[in-house]
Protein backbone atom coordinates (compact mmCIF):
# COMPACT_ATOMS: atom_id res chain seq x y z
CA UNK A 1 0.00 0.00 0.00
CA UNK A 2 1.55 3.27 -1.08
CA UNK A 3 1.67 6.25 1.25
CA UNK A 4 -0.36 9.26 0.03
CA UNK A 5 1.22 12.43 -1.27
CA UNK A 6 1.53 15.20 1.32
CA UNK A 7 -1.41 17.13 -0.16
CA UNK A 8 -3.35 14.01 -1.19
CA UNK A 9 -3.57 14.93 -4.89
CA UNK A 10 -2.72 12.90 -7.96
CA UNK A 11 0.55 13.86 -9.60
CA UNK A 12 1.35 12.95 -13.20
CA UNK A 13 4.84 11.51 -13.80
CA UNK A 14 6.81 9.76 -16.48
CA UNK A 15 9.91 7.61 -16.28
CA UNK A 16 12.43 6.59 -18.88
CA UNK A 17 13.29 2.90 -19.15
CA UNK A 18 15.79 0.84 -21.08
CA UNK A 19 14.62 -1.14 -24.10
CA UNK A 20 12.66 -4.16 -22.89
CA UNK A 21 12.23 -2.77 -19.36
CA UNK A 22 8.90 -1.00 -19.94
CA UNK A 23 6.77 -4.01 -18.94
CA UNK A 24 8.66 -4.34 -15.64
CA UNK A 25 8.22 -0.64 -14.89
CA UNK A 26 4.48 -0.76 -15.67
CA UNK A 27 4.03 -3.67 -13.28
CA UNK A 28 6.08 -1.93 -10.60
CA UNK A 29 4.18 1.38 -10.62
CA UNK A 30 0.85 -0.46 -10.47
CA UNK A 31 1.93 -2.69 -7.60
CA UNK A 32 3.94 -0.24 -5.47
CA UNK A 33 2.25 3.08 -6.21
CA UNK A 34 -1.33 2.04 -7.08
CA UNK A 35 -0.73 4.08 -10.23
CA UNK A 36 -3.58 5.19 -12.49
CA UNK A 37 -3.77 6.08 -16.18
CA UNK A 38 -0.64 4.04 -16.92
CA UNK A 39 0.45 4.14 -20.54
CA UNK A 40 3.59 3.49 -22.52
CA UNK A 41 5.46 5.15 -25.32
CA UNK A 42 8.87 4.34 -26.77
CA UNK A 43 11.27 4.06 -23.83
CA UNK A 44 8.89 5.85 -21.43
CA UNK A 45 6.09 4.97 -19.02
CA UNK A 46 3.53 7.62 -17.98
CA UNK A 47 1.38 7.30 -14.86
CA UNK A 48 -0.50 9.20 -12.15
CA UNK A 49 -0.12 8.52 -8.44
CA UNK A 50 -0.94 10.08 -5.09
CA UNK A 51 1.93 8.21 -3.42
CA UNK A 52 4.56 10.28 -1.64
CA UNK A 53 7.47 11.42 -3.77
CA UNK A 54 9.95 9.44 -1.67
CA UNK A 55 8.08 6.26 -2.68
CA UNK A 56 8.00 7.29 -6.33
CA UNK A 57 11.75 8.01 -6.28
CA UNK A 58 12.43 4.44 -5.08
CA UNK A 59 11.27 2.79 -8.32
CA UNK A 60 13.75 0.10 -9.34
CA UNK A 61 12.95 -0.48 -13.02
CA UNK A 62 13.18 3.19 -14.03
CA UNK A 63 16.20 5.06 -15.34
CA UNK A 64 15.06 8.66 -14.70
CA UNK A 65 11.99 10.26 -13.10
CA UNK A 66 10.16 13.34 -14.42
CA UNK A 67 7.19 15.46 -13.43
CA UNK A 68 4.98 15.48 -16.53
CA UNK A 69 4.05 18.98 -17.71
CA UNK A 70 2.27 18.03 -20.91
CA UNK A 71 1.77 15.21 -23.36
CA UNK A 72 0.34 16.13 -26.74
CA UNK A 73 0.10 15.05 -30.34
CA UNK A 74 3.26 15.41 -32.44
CA UNK A 75 4.31 18.90 -33.50
CA UNK A 76 3.91 19.33 -37.24
CA UNK A 77 4.99 22.44 -39.14
CA UNK A 78 3.80 23.69 -42.49
CA UNK A 79 6.10 22.68 -45.34
CA UNK A 80 5.92 26.24 -46.75
CA UNK A 81 6.84 28.07 -43.54
CA UNK A 82 9.99 30.15 -43.52
CA UNK A 83 12.53 29.83 -40.70
CA UNK A 84 11.12 32.72 -38.65
CA UNK A 85 7.51 31.59 -38.99
CA UNK A 86 8.42 27.97 -38.25
CA UNK A 87 10.23 29.05 -35.08
CA UNK A 88 7.21 31.10 -34.01
CA UNK A 89 4.84 28.17 -34.65
CA UNK A 90 7.11 25.81 -32.72
CA UNK A 91 7.38 28.17 -29.75
CA UNK A 92 3.64 28.75 -29.63
CA UNK A 93 2.85 25.05 -29.83
CA UNK A 94 5.39 23.95 -27.24
CA UNK A 95 4.79 26.71 -24.69
CA UNK A 96 1.00 26.54 -24.90
CA UNK A 97 -0.82 27.79 -21.79
CA UNK A 98 1.71 29.61 -19.60
CA UNK A 99 -0.38 28.95 -16.47
CA UNK A 100 0.45 25.24 -16.91
CA UNK A 101 4.13 26.09 -16.61
CA UNK A 102 3.74 28.09 -13.40
CA UNK A 103 1.53 25.42 -11.81
CA UNK A 104 3.96 22.65 -12.76
CA UNK A 105 6.91 24.68 -11.46
CA UNK A 106 5.10 25.13 -8.13
CA UNK A 107 4.46 21.36 -7.91
CA UNK A 108 8.09 20.66 -8.81
CA UNK A 109 9.26 23.06 -6.08
CA UNK A 110 7.05 21.34 -3.50
CA UNK A 111 8.28 17.87 -4.47
CA UNK A 112 11.89 19.05 -4.28
CA UNK A 113 11.27 20.26 -0.74
CA UNK A 114 9.82 16.88 0.23
CA UNK A 115 12.77 15.03 -1.32
CA UNK A 116 15.26 17.28 0.49
CA UNK A 117 13.51 16.74 3.81
CA UNK A 118 13.54 13.01 3.27
CA UNK A 119 17.27 12.98 2.51
CA UNK A 120 18.01 14.92 5.69
CA UNK A 121 16.02 12.50 7.88
CA UNK A 122 17.65 9.52 6.15
CA UNK A 123 21.16 10.80 6.88
CA UNK A 124 20.53 11.69 10.53
CA UNK A 125 20.03 8.11 11.86
CA UNK A 126 23.22 6.99 10.10
CA UNK A 127 25.24 9.62 11.94
CA UNK A 128 23.64 8.62 15.23
CA UNK A 129 24.35 4.94 14.54
CA UNK A 130 27.96 5.80 13.76
CA UNK A 131 28.33 7.56 17.08
CA UNK A 132 26.69 4.64 18.84
CA UNK A 133 29.07 2.17 17.20
CA UNK A 134 32.06 4.28 18.14
CA UNK A 135 30.91 4.49 21.76
CA UNK A 136 30.28 0.74 21.76
CA UNK A 137 33.92 0.11 20.99
CA UNK A 138 35.05 1.92 24.14
CA UNK A 139 35.75 0.03 27.36
CA UNK A 140 33.09 -0.66 29.96
CA UNK A 141 34.82 1.61 32.48
CA UNK A 142 34.61 4.59 30.10
CA UNK A 143 30.92 3.89 29.51
CA UNK A 144 30.16 3.87 33.24
CA UNK A 145 32.06 7.12 33.72
CA UNK A 146 30.22 8.69 30.80
CA UNK A 147 26.81 7.59 32.12
CA UNK A 148 27.68 8.99 35.55
CA UNK A 149 28.68 12.31 33.99
CA UNK A 150 25.44 12.41 32.03
CA UNK A 151 23.42 11.79 35.20
CA UNK A 152 25.11 14.74 36.94
CA UNK A 153 25.12 17.25 34.10
CA UNK A 154 22.19 16.18 31.91
CA UNK A 155 19.66 18.67 33.29
CA UNK A 156 22.04 21.61 33.04
CA UNK A 157 23.07 20.61 29.49
CA UNK A 158 19.46 20.45 28.35
CA UNK A 159 18.73 23.90 29.84
CA UNK A 160 21.73 25.38 28.06
CA UNK A 161 20.76 23.73 24.78
CA UNK A 162 17.21 25.14 24.96
CA UNK A 163 18.59 28.61 25.67
CA UNK A 164 21.04 28.36 22.74
CA UNK A 165 18.30 27.17 20.38
CA UNK A 166 16.05 30.08 21.40
CA UNK A 167 18.85 32.57 20.78
CA UNK A 168 19.60 31.06 17.37
CA UNK A 169 15.92 31.14 16.46
CA UNK A 170 15.61 34.82 17.39
CA UNK A 171 18.78 35.62 15.44
CA UNK A 172 17.48 33.66 12.44
CA UNK A 173 14.13 35.49 12.49
CA UNK A 174 15.86 38.87 12.58
CA UNK A 175 18.15 37.84 9.71
CA UNK A 176 15.21 36.64 7.62
CA UNK A 177 13.36 39.95 8.16
CA UNK A 178 16.44 41.88 7.12
CA UNK A 179 16.90 39.76 3.96
CA UNK A 180 13.20 40.04 3.11
CA UNK A 181 13.33 43.83 3.32
CA UNK A 182 16.46 43.92 1.22
CA UNK A 183 14.90 41.66 -1.44
CA UNK A 184 11.96 43.99 -1.94
CA UNK A 185 14.35 46.69 -3.03
CA UNK A 186 16.80 44.52 -4.97
CA UNK A 187 16.80 43.52 -8.62
CA UNK A 188 15.47 40.20 -9.95
CA UNK A 189 18.74 39.16 -11.56
CA UNK A 190 20.56 39.10 -8.26
CA UNK A 191 17.82 37.04 -6.63
CA UNK A 192 17.88 34.50 -9.42
CA UNK A 193 21.62 34.21 -9.25
CA UNK A 194 21.48 33.60 -5.51
CA UNK A 195 18.80 30.98 -5.90
CA UNK A 196 20.90 29.26 -8.53
CA UNK A 197 23.81 28.96 -6.12
CA UNK A 198 21.49 27.51 -3.51
CA UNK A 199 20.18 24.87 -5.87
CA UNK A 200 23.70 23.91 -6.83
CA UNK A 201 24.06 22.60 -3.27
CA UNK A 202 21.31 20.04 -3.86
CA UNK A 203 23.66 17.33 -5.12
CA UNK A 204 23.81 14.06 -3.23
CA UNK A 205 27.36 14.57 -2.06
CA UNK A 206 26.65 17.91 -0.37
CA UNK A 207 23.45 16.85 1.33
CA UNK A 208 25.39 14.65 3.72
CA UNK A 209 27.35 17.61 5.04
CA UNK A 210 24.45 20.04 5.53
CA UNK A 211 23.65 20.81 9.18
CA UNK A 212 20.67 23.18 9.16
CA UNK A 213 20.40 25.56 12.10
CA UNK A 214 17.22 25.43 14.15
CA UNK A 215 14.62 27.83 12.79
CA UNK A 216 16.59 28.45 9.58
CA UNK A 217 15.59 26.87 6.23
CA UNK A 218 18.00 24.32 4.78
CA UNK A 219 19.93 25.38 1.71
CA UNK A 220 18.95 22.11 0.04
CA UNK A 221 15.30 23.21 -0.08
CA UNK A 222 13.88 25.11 -3.07
CA UNK A 223 13.65 28.89 -2.90
CA UNK A 224 10.63 29.61 -0.65
CA UNK A 225 9.81 32.66 -2.75
CA UNK A 226 8.28 30.26 -5.31
CA UNK A 227 8.89 29.46 -8.98
CA UNK A 228 8.65 33.05 -10.25
CA UNK A 229 12.41 33.61 -10.32
CA UNK A 230 13.68 30.23 -11.48
CA UNK A 231 16.89 29.73 -13.38
CA UNK A 232 16.59 27.02 -16.02
CA UNK A 233 17.98 25.27 -19.05
CA UNK A 234 16.28 23.26 -21.79
CA UNK A 235 17.33 19.74 -22.78
CA UNK A 236 15.76 18.57 -26.02
CA UNK A 237 15.64 15.41 -28.08
CA UNK A 238 14.24 16.09 -31.52
CA UNK A 239 13.76 13.24 -34.02
CA UNK A 240 11.62 12.48 -37.04
CA UNK A 241 10.30 14.98 -39.57
CA UNK A 242 10.70 17.96 -37.21
CA UNK A 243 14.47 17.42 -37.14
CA UNK A 244 14.56 18.47 -40.80
CA UNK A 245 13.56 21.98 -39.72
CA UNK A 246 15.38 22.32 -36.40
CA UNK A 247 18.20 20.63 -34.56
CA UNK A 248 17.79 19.78 -30.88
CA UNK A 249 19.97 22.79 -29.97
CA UNK A 250 17.84 25.15 -32.07
CA UNK A 251 14.64 23.84 -30.46
CA UNK A 252 16.19 24.43 -27.02
CA UNK A 253 17.04 28.02 -27.93
CA UNK A 254 13.55 28.73 -29.29
CA UNK A 255 11.81 27.35 -26.19
CA UNK A 256 14.29 28.95 -23.81
CA UNK A 257 13.78 32.36 -25.36
CA UNK A 258 10.03 32.04 -24.99
CA UNK A 259 10.24 31.03 -21.32
CA UNK A 260 12.55 33.93 -20.51
CA UNK A 261 10.26 36.42 -22.27
CA UNK A 262 6.91 35.14 -20.97
CA UNK A 263 7.77 33.95 -17.45
CA UNK A 264 10.84 36.00 -16.59
CA UNK A 265 12.90 32.88 -15.92
CA UNK A 266 16.65 33.22 -16.32
CA UNK A 267 18.58 30.87 -18.61
CA UNK A 268 21.55 29.22 -16.89
CA UNK A 269 23.31 26.44 -18.78
CA UNK A 270 25.76 25.51 -16.02
CA UNK A 271 23.92 25.42 -12.71
CA UNK A 272 20.17 25.83 -13.26
CA UNK A 273 17.56 25.29 -10.60
CA UNK A 274 15.23 23.64 -13.08
CA UNK A 275 15.80 21.58 -16.19
CA UNK A 276 13.10 21.49 -18.85
CA UNK A 277 13.08 18.21 -20.76
CA UNK A 278 11.53 18.26 -24.24
CA UNK A 279 10.98 15.15 -26.36
CA UNK A 280 9.72 15.67 -29.90
CA UNK A 281 9.18 12.89 -32.42
CA UNK A 282 6.70 11.76 -35.06
CA UNK A 283 4.90 9.71 -32.38
CA UNK A 284 4.71 11.99 -29.35
CA UNK A 285 5.41 15.34 -27.77
CA UNK A 286 6.42 15.34 -24.08
CA UNK A 287 7.36 18.11 -21.68
CA UNK A 288 8.65 17.41 -18.19
CA UNK A 289 10.88 18.44 -15.29
CA UNK A 290 13.47 15.98 -13.90
CA UNK A 291 12.87 15.36 -10.20
CA UNK A 292 16.29 13.98 -9.26
CA UNK A 293 19.77 15.07 -10.28
CA UNK A 294 21.03 11.49 -10.45
CA UNK A 295 19.25 8.69 -12.34
CA UNK A 296 17.15 6.36 -10.21
CA UNK A 297 19.25 3.53 -11.64
CA UNK A 298 22.25 4.84 -9.64
CA UNK A 299 21.95 2.76 -6.49
CA UNK A 300 23.23 4.42 -3.33
CA UNK A 301 23.71 1.01 -1.70
CA UNK A 302 26.09 -0.33 -4.37
CA UNK A 303 29.80 0.23 -3.88
CA UNK A 304 31.03 -1.54 -7.04
CA UNK A 305 28.67 -1.77 -9.99
CA UNK A 306 28.34 -4.81 -12.19
CA UNK A 307 25.24 -5.79 -14.11
CA UNK A 308 22.91 -2.90 -14.89
CA UNK A 309 20.88 -2.39 -11.71
CA UNK A 310 17.50 -2.18 -13.45
CA UNK A 311 18.09 -5.47 -15.28
CA UNK A 312 19.32 -7.17 -12.10
CA UNK A 313 16.13 -6.08 -10.34
CA UNK A 314 13.98 -7.30 -13.25
CA UNK A 315 15.62 -10.74 -13.15
CA UNK A 316 15.00 -11.01 -9.41
CA UNK A 317 11.35 -10.03 -9.92
CA UNK A 318 10.89 -12.91 -12.39
CA UNK A 319 12.03 -15.44 -9.77
CA UNK A 320 8.85 -14.99 -7.65
CA UNK A 321 10.79 -14.90 -4.40
CA UNK A 322 8.69 -15.53 -1.28
CA UNK A 323 9.44 -15.22 2.46
CA UNK A 324 11.66 -18.11 3.44
CA UNK A 325 12.78 -18.81 -0.13
CA UNK A 326 16.34 -19.97 -0.77
CA UNK A 327 17.81 -18.22 -3.82
CA UNK A 328 21.17 -19.05 -5.42
CA UNK A 329 23.32 -17.21 -7.93
CA UNK A 330 26.01 -19.72 -9.00
CA UNK A 331 28.06 -17.07 -10.86
CA UNK A 332 27.35 -14.04 -8.70
CA UNK A 333 30.21 -11.75 -9.77
CA UNK A 334 30.02 -8.55 -7.68
CA UNK A 335 26.60 -9.58 -6.33
CA UNK A 336 24.34 -7.19 -8.26
CA UNK A 337 21.39 -9.60 -8.64
CA UNK A 338 21.58 -10.84 -5.06
CA UNK A 339 21.67 -7.32 -3.62
CA UNK A 340 18.74 -6.10 -5.73
CA UNK A 341 16.72 -9.14 -4.66
CA UNK A 342 17.69 -8.95 -0.98
CA UNK A 343 16.76 -5.26 -0.80
CA UNK A 344 13.12 -6.18 -1.42
CA UNK A 345 12.99 -9.64 0.16
CA UNK A 346 14.43 -9.36 3.64
CA UNK A 347 12.75 -12.60 4.76
CA UNK A 348 14.43 -14.75 2.08
CA UNK A 349 17.95 -16.15 2.19
CA UNK A 350 20.46 -15.74 -0.62
CA UNK A 351 23.65 -17.59 -1.53
CA UNK A 352 26.21 -16.29 -4.02
CA UNK A 353 28.86 -18.55 -5.53
CA UNK A 354 31.83 -17.65 -7.70
CA UNK A 355 35.16 -19.23 -8.55
CA UNK A 356 37.00 -15.91 -8.88
CA UNK A 357 38.53 -14.54 -5.66
CA UNK A 358 38.56 -10.95 -6.95
CA UNK A 359 34.88 -11.00 -7.81
CA UNK A 360 34.00 -12.58 -4.47
CA UNK A 361 35.90 -9.85 -2.63
CA UNK A 362 33.98 -7.15 -4.49
CA UNK A 363 30.73 -8.96 -3.80
CA UNK A 364 31.60 -9.17 -0.11
CA UNK A 365 32.37 -5.43 -0.04
CA UNK A 366 29.05 -4.69 -1.72
CA UNK A 367 27.10 -6.88 0.71
CA UNK A 368 28.74 -5.23 3.70
CA UNK A 369 28.18 -1.76 2.24
CA UNK A 370 24.49 -2.53 1.64
CA UNK A 371 24.18 -4.04 5.14
CA UNK A 372 22.35 -7.17 4.00
CA UNK A 373 22.91 -10.03 6.47
CA UNK A 374 20.66 -12.41 4.52
CA UNK A 375 23.29 -12.82 1.76
CA UNK A 376 26.03 -15.42 2.15
CA UNK A 377 28.98 -15.90 -0.22
CA UNK A 378 31.01 -18.99 -1.01
CA UNK A 379 33.82 -19.87 -3.39
CA UNK A 380 32.73 -22.70 -5.67
CA UNK A 381 32.52 -23.69 -9.30
CA UNK A 382 29.24 -23.46 -11.18
CA UNK A 383 30.03 -26.84 -12.77
CA UNK A 384 30.05 -28.55 -9.34
CA UNK A 385 27.70 -26.80 -6.93
CA UNK A 386 28.22 -27.80 -3.27
CA UNK A 387 24.47 -28.08 -2.69
CA UNK A 388 22.08 -31.01 -2.26
CA UNK A 389 19.71 -31.89 -5.08
CA UNK A 390 16.32 -30.12 -5.10
CA UNK A 391 17.42 -27.81 -2.26
CA UNK A 392 16.79 -24.29 -3.61
CA UNK A 393 13.66 -22.40 -4.66
CA UNK A 394 15.18 -20.19 -7.34
CA UNK A 395 18.35 -19.92 -9.37
CA UNK A 396 19.07 -16.50 -10.89
CA UNK A 397 22.26 -16.02 -12.86
CA UNK A 398 23.93 -13.64 -15.30
CA UNK A 399 26.18 -15.92 -17.35
CA UNK A 400 29.31 -13.83 -18.07
CA UNK A 401 29.58 -12.38 -21.56
CA UNK A 402 33.30 -11.71 -21.05
CA UNK A 403 33.00 -8.04 -22.09
CA UNK A 404 32.91 -5.93 -18.92
CA UNK A 405 34.68 -8.49 -16.74
CA UNK A 406 37.01 -11.04 -18.24
CA UNK A 407 36.23 -14.70 -17.67
CA UNK A 408 38.47 -17.74 -17.80
CA UNK A 409 35.48 -20.04 -18.21
CA UNK A 410 34.64 -21.28 -21.70
CA UNK A 411 30.93 -20.63 -21.39
CA UNK A 412 29.96 -22.34 -24.64
CA UNK A 413 31.82 -25.54 -23.73
CA UNK A 414 30.70 -25.59 -20.11
CA UNK A 415 27.07 -24.54 -20.63
CA UNK A 416 25.67 -28.13 -20.68
CA UNK A 417 27.32 -28.97 -17.35
CA UNK A 418 26.40 -25.62 -15.77
CA UNK A 419 22.76 -26.04 -16.83
CA UNK A 420 22.68 -29.62 -15.49
CA UNK A 421 23.91 -28.45 -12.07
CA UNK A 422 21.36 -25.64 -11.93
CA UNK A 423 18.61 -28.08 -12.84
CA UNK A 424 19.81 -30.57 -10.21
CA UNK A 425 19.77 -28.21 -7.21
CA UNK A 426 16.44 -26.62 -8.16
CA UNK A 427 13.36 -28.04 -6.44
CA UNK A 428 10.29 -29.08 -8.41
CA UNK A 429 8.25 -25.95 -9.05
CA UNK A 430 11.31 -23.75 -8.63
CA UNK A 431 12.28 -20.99 -11.05
CA UNK A 432 15.40 -20.59 -13.18
CA UNK A 433 16.17 -17.12 -14.57
CA UNK A 434 19.21 -16.66 -16.83
CA UNK A 435 20.69 -13.67 -18.63
CA UNK A 436 22.55 -14.69 -21.78
CA UNK A 437 24.29 -13.14 -24.73
CA UNK A 438 22.54 -13.72 -28.09
CA UNK A 439 25.11 -16.40 -28.92
CA UNK A 440 24.67 -18.29 -25.64
CA UNK A 441 20.90 -17.91 -25.97
CA UNK A 442 20.92 -19.79 -29.29
CA UNK A 443 23.21 -22.44 -27.80
CA UNK A 444 20.90 -22.92 -24.81
CA UNK A 445 17.84 -23.36 -27.02
CA UNK A 446 19.62 -26.00 -29.10
CA UNK A 447 20.84 -27.77 -25.99
CA UNK A 448 17.39 -27.96 -24.41
CA UNK A 449 15.85 -29.04 -27.72
CA UNK A 450 18.28 -31.98 -27.87
CA UNK A 451 17.44 -32.99 -24.30
CA UNK A 452 13.71 -32.76 -24.98
CA UNK A 453 13.95 -34.94 -28.08
CA UNK A 454 15.53 -37.78 -26.09
CA UNK A 455 17.83 -40.44 -27.55
CA UNK A 456 17.74 -41.03 -31.32
CA UNK A 457 15.49 -43.91 -32.44
CA UNK A 458 17.24 -47.30 -32.95
CA UNK A 459 16.36 -50.35 -34.99
CA UNK A 460 14.84 -53.28 -33.10
CA UNK A 461 17.79 -55.65 -33.34
CA UNK A 462 19.30 -58.02 -30.84
CA UNK A 463 22.22 -56.46 -28.93
CA UNK A 464 25.60 -57.90 -29.70
CA UNK A 465 26.87 -60.42 -27.14
CA UNK A 466 28.89 -58.76 -24.37
CA UNK A 467 27.73 -55.21 -25.24
CA UNK A 468 26.13 -53.41 -22.30
CA UNK A 469 24.00 -50.41 -23.24
CA UNK A 470 24.15 -47.36 -20.97
CA UNK A 471 21.05 -45.50 -19.74
CA UNK A 472 19.55 -42.92 -22.10
CA UNK A 473 20.38 -39.28 -21.38
CA UNK A 474 17.91 -37.71 -18.93
CA UNK A 475 15.09 -35.65 -20.37
CA UNK A 476 14.99 -31.97 -19.49
CA UNK A 477 12.73 -31.08 -16.55
CA UNK A 478 12.88 -27.34 -17.31
CA UNK A 479 9.77 -25.91 -18.92
CA UNK A 480 10.32 -22.69 -20.85
CA UNK A 481 8.15 -19.76 -19.73
CA UNK A 482 9.37 -16.72 -21.65
CA UNK A 483 12.35 -15.04 -23.28
CA UNK A 484 12.80 -11.27 -23.03
CA UNK A 485 15.26 -9.02 -24.82
CA UNK A 486 16.67 -6.16 -22.73
CA UNK A 487 19.22 -3.47 -23.41
CA UNK A 488 22.51 -3.63 -21.53
CA UNK A 489 23.88 -0.47 -23.10
CA UNK A 490 26.21 -1.29 -25.97
CA UNK A 491 24.65 -4.72 -26.50
CA UNK A 492 21.41 -6.55 -25.80
CA UNK A 493 20.92 -9.52 -23.53
CA UNK A 494 18.21 -12.16 -23.42
CA UNK A 495 16.49 -13.19 -20.19
CA UNK A 496 15.28 -16.81 -20.18
CA UNK A 497 12.80 -18.01 -17.57
CA UNK A 498 12.14 -21.69 -16.80
CA UNK A 499 10.17 -23.63 -14.21
CA UNK A 500 11.20 -27.11 -13.08
CA UNK A 501 8.28 -29.46 -13.69
CA UNK A 502 9.50 -32.83 -12.39
CA UNK A 503 12.54 -34.43 -10.75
Amino acid sequence: MSEPDSNGSLVRYYCTAGNGMERFLIGEVKKKLAAEDVCQTAGKVLFSSSAGIHRVSELKAAERLFLLLRRDSPVRLSAHSGPAKAASELQSRVLGDISQWTAAAATWSRLQGELSGRRMTDHKPRREEGRGSEEGRQGETEQRDEESSRGTCGVEAQRMKRKRDEEEKESSSAEERRISEKKRGSVGVQETSGSCREMDDMTEDKVEHVKPTAGRPSRTEPDPSGPDRLSFRVSCKCTGSLSRYFSSQEVSRVIGGGLSRLLGWKADLKNPQLEVNVSLSDDHFLLGFPLTRLPLANRSYMKTTGLRSTVAWAMASLAHIQPGSCVVDPMCGVGSILIEAAQEHQAACFLGLDIDDGQLQKANDNVEFAELPNIQLLKASSTMLPLPSTSVDAVVCDLPFGRKFGTKTNMAANLPLILTEMERVLRVGGTLVLLLSPQLSCLLKNLLAQKDSGPPPTQETEPQPGLQLGPPPPRCSLQHQETLRVSLGAIDGLIHKYVKTDA
